[in-house]
């Protein structure tokens, strides 16, 4: 009978470190990544990253993409380069207390159209985050991730949470627990190269949502609750303290 550890160890890439998973190297060449906010005649390249990175899942629809950008464009990105789409990122605006722990992507994102968005929320969700899987490890995933910090902290929000996915999980489903599955990724004993990229951005692991996107067989439909606080967050001050201030 196989132990947890030969199951992990046949169900990862020979020879994988958890430095493998979210090391960050320059881009080859002389090209400039940068990060713009999405435009219409980037929906096209945007559903085909998506078809590319999770075949199993359906990407966005133009009207999905088109309702993003309206309800939040600050919230919608891409990351170009050499005038091509490589890397994409989206989210809105929540209160958070009218969700929590047990809501799933398709109740918080308005079925994906962003018709949640909620201009008065003091929490930025992460619906989004993908990158051609030819440029991973060239910083890609990484300057979307700052970008929706320096967005965050700009709109002085409180947080931002996000749902990742466990993509490893599958194939160690019949000896561990989604929750144990993630904590090993945290503990460093497992690569997964979705949570443990996560977390190296400064994101902290809360919990597993169980049935968050029940199509996304890998994960078997769980994810898991990540949130990064804002440190330059500057609660509203009363108005009296307000008044005084401007007296």
């Amino acid at each position: 009978m196989n132990t947890i550890e030969d199951t992990l160890r046949n169900a990862l890439p020979p020879n994988a470190t958890i430095a493998d998973v979210w090391r960050v190297r320059p881009a080859p060449g002389t090209a400039t990544l940068r990060v713009r906010p999405t435009r219409p005649g980037d929906f096209a390249a945007i559903r085909e990253l998506q078809r590319a990175t999770y075949p199993a899942i359906a990407p966005w629809t133009e009207e999905q993409l088109a309702g993003q950008v309206a309800a939040f464009p600050e919230g919608q990105m891409v990351a170009e380069m050499d005038g091509r789409v490589i890397g994409a990122s989206a989210s809105l605006v929540v209160m958070w207390d009218d969700y929590a722990v047990d809501h799933t992507w398709k109740g918080i994102t308005g079925d994906g159209t962003f018709a949640t968005h909620d201009p008065a929320g003091r929490t930025l969700y992460g619906a989004e985050v993908v990158v051609d899987r030819h440029r991973r490890g060239n910083g890609v995933g990484r300057a979307l991730y700052q970008a929706r910090r320096q967005l965050c902290q700009r709109l002085n929000l409180r947080r931002i949470i996000a749902a990742g996915r466990l993509p490893g999980y599958r194939d160690v489903k019949d000896v561990m627990s989604p929750e144990l599955y993630a904590m090993r990724v945290v503990w460093g004993d497992i690569p997964d190269p979705v949570l443990r990229f996560q977390l190296s951005q400064g994101f902290h692991y809360c919990g597993v949502i169980h049935n968050y996107l029940p199509e996304d067989a890998p994960s078997c439909g769980h994810a898991a609750l990540i949130v990064w606080l804002n440190p330059r967050h500057a609660p509203p001050r009363p108005a009296a303290f307000a008044g005084k201030a401007a007296a």
